[in-house]
């Protein structure tokens, strides 16, 4: 590997680590970051899960990252532990509480451990969801397996995510390609960096009768 390789390399870790420096919900003093042609790996353990989320997302806003290997630990500090009754009625009292989201949701937790199922007519509320569960103390992970099932057809899919695509005035969609497979989008073709490919996906989820996005989108 080359000098201006490793440097390059060098540069997008510090720049990392100072994004998780400066985001106020990132605590852990405990997280590790390298970094290879993109691909950044965090490593270390994390006092609670939405810590662990916060940190992923935090390496996500960093330009220049292209991918993301998560293997940070929950380990969870003594006043945030409780059994797995407290975490399901503290699950059901959360999503009860958020008026976007219905009723068809369930909650499974087995040591700290959440997997969250059903049926939701809009992405946002998938999303809602699982952003609920993630504030709560106690848990270690989630496991978002909430469907989302509005009877909309492909042709109607396809034609509301292009117009989407051309009002977002954070993207640049001259290079996007997308394909409905009935409910089903892929999106192919080249951005400029991580924020607009992952705005290209919340794009395509925020079109009524998407259940899945396949965002094969490349960073160049």
């Amino acid at each position: 590997m080359s000098t201006t390789m490793h440097l390059t390399n060098e540069a997008l870790r510090d720049e990392v680590l100072t994004e998780l420096d400066v985001d106020p919900s990132i605590t852990s003093e405990r997280i590790a970051v390298t970094a290879e042609g993109g691909v950044v790996t965090l490593t270390g353990t994390v006092p609670n899960f939405f810590e662990k989320w916060a940190a992923e997302d935090a390496a996500k806003r960093v330009k220049g990252v292209k991918a993301i290997v998560e293997r940070l630990e929950v380990d969870l500090v003594s006043e945030h532990r409780r059994d797995d009754a407290d975490i399901a009625r503290a699950i059901v009292d959360s999503l009860a509480w958020d008026v976007t989201l219905p009723t068809t949701i369930q909650a499974t937790v087995h040591e700290g451990h959440v997997t969250l199922e059903g049926t939701v007519p809009w992405y946002y509320q998938r999303y809602n969801a699982g952003a609920a569960v993630r504030r709560i103390r106690g848990v270690r992970s989630l496991l978002n397996q909430i469907a989302i099932k509005p009877p909309v057809g492909a042709t109607e899919i396809l034609s509301k995510i292009e117009t989407v695509f051309e009002r977002d005035a954070l993207l640049d969609a001259s290079g996007i390609d997308v394909h409905a497979d009935g409910s089903k989008v892929t999106l192919t073709g080249n951005v400029r960096n991580w924020f607009e490919r992952a705005e290209s996906a919340r794009a395509a989820w925020s079109v009524p009768g998407v259940t899945a996005v396949d965002n094969r989108l490349v960073v160049y």
